[in-house]
């Protein structure tokens, strides 16, 4: 009889390639993470936006009624009569209509009595809420202390 030779089996070297897999996948998975709470994130940001833009037209457009009452010659009850100049005819107004709770748009206006025909002075958006400084976070001032 031949001799044999005793073949050892040594299984294939996986070791890295499917330490490698494994880390592809980890890092696909976690991009994958990132980029959905970044389009979530968009998403806010995009609604947002669109409620900020269509609260200001709506309100421009409130303020743009009030201006065609007062060239009707109606006073409505939310504007404010400044001055009126008998050798002018001309009457100024102010008055504010409000986009949402922190800001709204603020306008002046000068109305001639007669023809109705009117100049914009002032016709701007302001913040009207109580700006409070976050001071939670502790801040270093420079100084170290031993």
């Amino acid at each position: 009889m031949g001799e044999r030779k005793k073949e050892s089996f040594a299984p294939p070297a996986l070791g890295g390639s499917s330490l490698l897999v494994v880390f592809a996948v980890l890092a696909l998975t976690v991009f994958a993470l990132l980029s959905l709470s970044t389009v979530r994130a968009d998403v806010r940001l995009g609604d947002a936006a669109a409620k900020a833009v269509s609260d200001y037209y709506t309100a421009d457009a409130q303020a743009q009624e009030i201006l065609a009452r007062l060239r009707n010659g109606e006073t409505p009850v939310e504007v404010t009569t400044h001055t009126e100049d008998s050798w002018t005819r001309m009457t100024r107004y102010t008055y504010a209509v409000p986009i949402s709770d922190t800001r709204e748009l603020q306008a002046e206006v000068l109305v001639d009595r007669a023809d109705g025909s009117y100049s914009i002075l002032r016709w701007e958006v302001l913040s009207v809420g109580v700006w409070e400084p976050d001071s939670s976070l502790d801040v270093w001032d420079g100084e170290i202390i031993f």
